[in-house]
């Protein structure tokens, strides 16, 4: 199966159907990155709810714990994620959320993605990332989870 730009993501089936929030904090009106990776983790067998444009931190965490999700991802191209990131980090802990897999991407600056990365988030993918490798990293960390949990 193919991506938009020709990514073969493969025919790899995770685990069980995990559930990731894709989101797009603040006032970015750019969703063309969190549309395709809406659609290749997808493609690659997550149940995706995409939240649509100008989100609040509010509503992102209220979403992850109305629809019981296992990750949330961000898309920022506004260069606030300094601001919208660890907000939305904040609304996940004041939800009891504070073990939720959060990740993101964007135009981050390395600099800022390892601040990003001290405060929680656990990977930020930037411009070229590839689609497979995205899908098979949260695959790889949610699978963990999983076997985690039921040790």
């Amino acid at each position: 199966m193919c991506a938009p730009g020709g990514q073969d993501l493969g025919s790899t089936a995770v685990k069980r159907p995990y559930r990731i929030v894709v989101a797009k904090p603040g006032l970015d009106g750019h969703d063309r990155g969190a549309k395709t990776i809406t659609r290749a983790l997808r493609d690659h067998g997550f149940e995706v709810i995409y939240t649509g444009l100008h989100q609040t931190p509010e509503q992102i965490a209220e979403t992850a714990l109305q629809e019981d999700v296992d990750a949330v991802g961000l898309s920022l191209l506004s260069g606030a994620h300094l601001t919208l990131f660890p907000r939305v980090m904040e609304e996940l802990r004041s939800r009891d959320l504070a073990d939720m897999l959060v990740f993101g991407g964007g135009v981050i600056p390395d600099a800022d993605a390892r601040t990003l990365r001290e405060q929680g988030v656990a990977e930020i993918f930037g411009p070229g990332s590839s689609l497979k490798a995205i899908a098979q990293w949260l695959e790889i960390e949610l699978d963990a989870r999983e076997d985690a949990v039921t040790v």
